[in-house]
């Protein structure tokens, strides 16, 4: 397995969210985890990304055990992270943000060119400033970032959140060819059933904080009750 979570839990001050948590990720994966607002799922990316530490149980990348690991020691190993709100430099121009990951880790700048194949909307834009762009354009900002690391498993949280359809579908596409190209797993947090269906090889879904189970993703789309239970649509919305 490139990525084992057993019996994780975590949380804030004396709030716990995540309670014996568990899940798997193999190499040339994409698993997302679907739930409604509120369950975990970003403490989830956030523990898996060494920005909280976890209050028990235990993380395994590679066969490694990072349980304790700091972000940037995960980094190293491999590990990406786009999180929600995407965090780009918003007073750096698009080309600066590729730029700092890149100077930062130590790799060739030819990886510029190399990411940009897959994000030409952005090329015209390399002179603007990160904070001038359309929240579609910085998600592509985002990931196009952590994409230049190289890494070999990313974390996604809600990327497809508040963006137009049409750049939803460009980010789909770019992280499967990515899946093949780049031999990249995906661990991706969501609650767009359509985006999901279309990427996963495995879903789970995850509720107050753990994996509930995991589902066929061919049936996603035509369980009412599953969308009302743990995703709050249909008949109830969040």
């Amino acid at each position: 397995m490139l990525l084992k979570v057993e019996g994780v839990g975590a949380g804030y001050g004396e709030m716990s969210v995540l309670r014996g948590l568990g899940l798997e990720l193999a190499p040339r994966q994409i698993v997302v985890v679907l739930g409604r607002n509120g369950i975990g799922k970003t403490t989830l990316m956030k523990t898996l990304a060494g920005l909280i530490q976890p209050r028990e149980g235990s993380i395994a990348l590679d066969g490694r055990d990072i349980t304790r690991a700091p972000p940037s020691s995960r980094a190293r190993m491999g590990m990406g992270y786009v999180p929600q709100g995407r965090q780009i430099f918003s007073k750096l121009t698009v080309l600066e943000n590729l730029l700092v990951g890149i100077r930062a880790n130590h790799l060739p700048l030819t990886v510029v060119d190399e990411v940009l194949e897959d994000f030409p909307a952005l090329v015209p834009k390399l002179d603007s400033l990160g904070g001038s762009l359309s929240g579609g354009q910085q998600q592509l900002l985002a990931l196009a970032r952590a994409l230049a690391l190289r890494p070999k498993l990313l974390l996604l949280d809600e990327p497809s959140e508040g963006i137009q359809p049409s750049l939803v579908d460009q980010i789909r596409d770019i992280l499967l060819r990515s899946k093949e190209a780049r031999s990249l797993s995906v661990l991706l947090a969501e609650q767009n059933l359509d985006f999901a269906q279309a990427l996963a090889d495995r879903l789970y879904l995850m509720d107050d904080g753990r994996i509930a189970r995991e589902v066929d993703r061919r049936k996603l789309l035509s369980d009412s009750a599953l969308e009302r239970e743990f995703l709050g649509t249909s008949d109830e919305k969040s």
